[in-house]
């Protein structure tokens, strides 16, 4: 999904670049014992497998999405906000005619259940328009998160570390507001050489670079103090290493996302905690459709004036009557060619592009890999099931890696993903892992990895740590400097040993799809 954000909204969101926590960065912090412990069955927690299995990392989340709706609704409780009465969307006080205080969907359980059902899926029937009603949510409730940026990533990120992730990459929109002041100053140029030449003169992209930091640097003073970081007992979101993926409204004016993206790009090289760039909003909206290609020059060009920025995007979030037949045929493929990316976000059109079979081809050779969140591709666009190309990208080796989208929408967490997968289409323990391990693998964390490059015999270990038990809590010398200079290793080593725990808790596997 690609969120709607209002346009009055947009700069105010710049203060969720936030930072990461300062463990993450430093290499000498690596402890095998840092991960969760294992879980522990007995009456008070029956044993729930998906809930206890390790599940890697999560690389397609949008942070305003991910929240729950009832931490919504307390946050806008808290903040005086006002909510419609019309059209169900928070709005600032004071709370005039049409309109009711925030503060009573957390006392009127009717007006609460109103609230949750206009800012989520909860309760939409199934006969309704879910592409409509999932991206209208963000127009809703947007004049909410922008206010507690580091409140909201602490409980993101506080519900991945809970349910078994060990990596969280999540989408904001960074220095927006300067950023689309800049591009509304310089115009638009079509030779995009000298536009972003234009974008640098005086000074002026490297200014909003700087905005994009000093941000990051504020809201992480927010999260911190949310998630009891500098406490001695911090909560589960501190541990739990992040990054930022720049994401560019696809619906903007060219000069707009040209200089967003340039933003994002130039972000990626200059600061380790933001690692790419993404499009976002909706792939079948009128600009978007207009100006793809174009975007996806856009992208081709400034990855040749900064090679080191990732790029995943959005595409082939679409389905035959969504849009024209002959917009089906081309945007995936050009994603992956002209706009470089590295990893594709849905990819749910991908049997109607031209030369499908030979895309897959191009796709696994390259290991561009697929992230998939079933949830949000059922609301939206109404597949899933053998309907969903979940199976045909994986018998054709193409990297398939399980993610959330916007889970508070959708109301569901990564292990509903992965029940999902398993139950849908009979996936056993191994595989389940496996996709655990891919999420890491194919994040843009720096550093070497664990496993072998070819995973087409399946993932197995190589370099320093190839004869070492994966995981172990006394790691050789030599896999010990690997594990101290990879912040990817790292976090696959403590997925490694969250395994060990969990297949000790679990023996035998034996669940709902298992093989």
């Amino acid at each position: 999904m690609c969120p709607v954000i209002p346009s009055h909204l947009i700069g105010a969101l710049s203060a969720l670049a936030l930072l990461v926590p300062a463990s993450a960065y430093d290499a000498s912090a690596y402890d095998a014992s840092a991960a969760p412990a294992a879980p522990v069955p007995g009456p008070a927690r029956p044993r729930d497998f998906f809930a206890d299995l390790p599940k890697g990392g999560d690389l397609h989340n949008h942070l305003s999405g991910a929240v729950t709706t009832e931490f919504l609704i307390e946050l806008a409780a808290e903040d005086g906000l006002c909510i419609t009465t019309d059209t169900t969307t928070a709005v600032p006080p004071p709370c005039g005619s049409g309109t009711r205080p925030a503060a009573d969907a957390v006392t009127d359980a009717a007006f609460r259940r109103q609230v949750i059902q206009a800012w989520s899926m909860q309760d939409f029937p199934a006969d309704g328009n879910g592409h409509d009603h999932f991206f209208a949510t963000f127009d809703k409730f947007g004049e909410v998160p922008w206010r507690h940026p580091g409140r909201i990533l602490a409980e993101v990120a506080g519900t991945a570390a809970r349910q078994n992730q060990f990596y969280l990459e999540t989408m904001i929109t960074p220095a927006s507001g300067a950023a689309r002041a800049l591009a509304d100053r310089v115009g638009y140029d079509a030779d995009l050489d000298a536009m972003h030449d234009k974008l640098l003169a005086d000074g002026g992209l490297d200014a909003v670079v700087g905005q994009a930091r000093a941000d990051a640097d504020t809201t992480d003073a927010e999260f911190r103090t949310a998630a009891h970081c500098d406490t001695p007992r911090p909560d589960a979101a501190c541990s739990l290493p992040y990054r930022w993926i720049s994401q560019v409204g696809r619906l903007g004016t060219p000069e707009r996302v040209f200089t967003q993206l340039a933003l994002g790009m130039r972000l990626a090289e200059r600061d380790p905690r933001f690692v790419a760039v993404n499009l976002v909003q909706p792939e079948d909206g009128a600009v978007a459709l207009r100006d793809y290609r174009l975007h996806m020059r856009m992208v081709n060009y400034l990855k040749t004036q900064y090679p080191k920025a990732h790029v995943t995007l959005h595409a082939g979030e679409l389905v035959p009557g969504l849009v024209k037949p002959e917009d089906l045929t081309f945007h995936i493929r050009d994603a992956a060619q002209t706009g470089r990316a590295e990893r594709i976000g849905h990819g749910v059109s991908v049997l109607h592009e031209d030369r499908w079979e030979s895309l897959m081809r191009y796709m696994a050779d390259r290991r561009i890999a697929v992230e998939v969140p079933f949830h949000s591709n059922a609301q939206i666009l109404r597949v899933s099931g053998d309907a969903h190309p979940f199976a045909t990208y994986r018998s054709h080796g193409v990297p398939v890696v399980l993610a959330t989208d916007d889970p508070g929408v959708s109301r569901i967490e990564i292990t509903d993903e992965y029940r999902w997968a398993a139950q849908t289409y009979g996936l056993g323990y191994r595989e389940l892992k496996d996709l655990a391990r891919a999420s890491l693998e194919f994040s843009f964390l720096p550093g070497r990895s664990l496993w072998n490059r070819d995973l087409s015999s399946g993932y197995r270990p190589a370099g320093p740590c190839a004869d070492e038990r994966q995981g172990g809590e006394h790691p050789g010398e030599r896999c010990a400097a690997l594990l101290a200079s990879s912040p990817k290793a790292q976090v696959e080593w403590r997925q490694e040993a969250a395994f060990h725990r969990f297949e000790a808790v679990h023996p035998g596997t034996s669940r709902p799809g298992s093989r």
